[in-house]
């Protein structure tokens, strides 16, 4: 009975493991493989293998790290059994060590998280817009096809052709998952921002299943707005940011305990959460005092106005009359 009860412990924290941390440890497997379909088999085969050995030894210290060096490992025995294991497995075998010197040589610009990495690299510009944003929704966010295909108003079947041709190009032109220069940021912040404000949509109103919300997915795109942010201050990338924070603080006052959603002039407004509202209001002043800023800076202007009203009757709507 003992052992029953730590398995089934185990096989939980497992399961809240995958969910919480899946897409990162895919996102760590690909930049070491540079391959999307080999890193996910791994990263499958990797949380396959830490029930078994886990019920034995316990949950190590650092699970992502120890998800991420199974996996690896996993993918050469993939390679050997499929016998590709000579035209691969040095360059995966070395890559530890580069990415180690390449870190080490651009300490001040790099990308440490490697999901963010990864959003960069699906948004080359050598890949059709019109798959970037799919692309990166599917393979680094780990919506679903059907998701992908709601948030875009088209078909599952079409958008699994444009998220196959996305990691076919990938492929046949040896786009690198690399670490973009400085000078290449701009070029594909438009469809990073995208790519983030559509993780947070639907995260804060979710196109499938039986909630209304998903915290881990808004949860998710603020997080990785912020070192963005880090890395490229532009006025847009800060607007986003309060755009989704300001929305964010409304979450515990946007739907009744049945899951009906509440429209923003009848929620209690003593639920908004003030933290998030005044972290906001201070990114749009930021964003705004730019003077070059564009539609997430005004979308969250709106929001900071509506924020700073106490109840519906006094929100100040000349001013986002104006905004509008």
């Amino acid at each position: 009975m003992e052992n029953n009860a730590k398995n089934h412990q185990i096989r939980l924290e497992i399961e809240e493991l995958y969910r919480s941390d899946s897409r990162r440890i895919f996102a760590s497997l690909v930049r070491l493989l540079r391959d999307f379909d080999l890193a996910e088999e791994a990263m499958h085969d990797a949380f396959a293998t830490a029930f078994t050995q886990w019920k034995e030894t316990g949950i190590p210290s650092n699970p992502r790290a120890w998800l991420v060096s199974t996996g690896r490992f996993k993918a050469i025995d993939a390679l050997r059994r499929h016998g590709r294991f000579d035209d691969v497995a040095q360059q995966i075998a070395s890559r530890n060590e580069q990415v180690t010197q390449s870190n080490a040589a651009k300490a001040t610009a790099e990308i440490e998280d490697d999901r963010l990495r990864l959003i960069f690299t699906c948004c080359h510009p050598a890949i059709d817009p019109k798959v970037q944003v799919p692309l990166t929704l599917r393979e680094v966010c780990g919506l679903t096809t059907e998701e992908v295909a709601s948030a875009f108003l088209t078909s599952p079947s079409t958008m699994a052709q444009r998220i196959v041709r996305g990691k076919v190009k990938i492929r046949d032109a040896g786009i690198p998952f690399a670490i973009p220069s400085a000078a290449e940021f701009p070029e594909r912040l438009e469809s990073v921002l995208t790519v983030i404000y559509l993780i947070f949509n639907e995260g804060y109103s979710a196109s499938s299943g039986n909630l209304l919300t998903r915290a881990d997915l808004s949860g998710e795109a603020i997080r990785l707005a912020r070192p963005l942010l880090g890395l490229l201050p532009d006025p847009e990338a800060i607007g986003l940011l309060a755009l989704m924070l300001l929305q964010e603080s409304r979450r515990k006052a946007r739907a009744t305990e049945h899951g009906d959603i509440i429209l923003l002039e009848e929620q209690e407004r003593s639920l908004w959460d003030a933290r998030l509202i005044a972290e906001g209001q201070q990114l749009v002043e930021r964003a705004v005092s730019m003077r070059r800023f564009g539609s997430y800076t005004v979308q969250a202007s709106i929001a900071a106005v509506h924020s700073m009203a106490s109840t519906a009757t006094v929100t100040d709507w000349s001013q986002i009359v104006a905004l509008y």
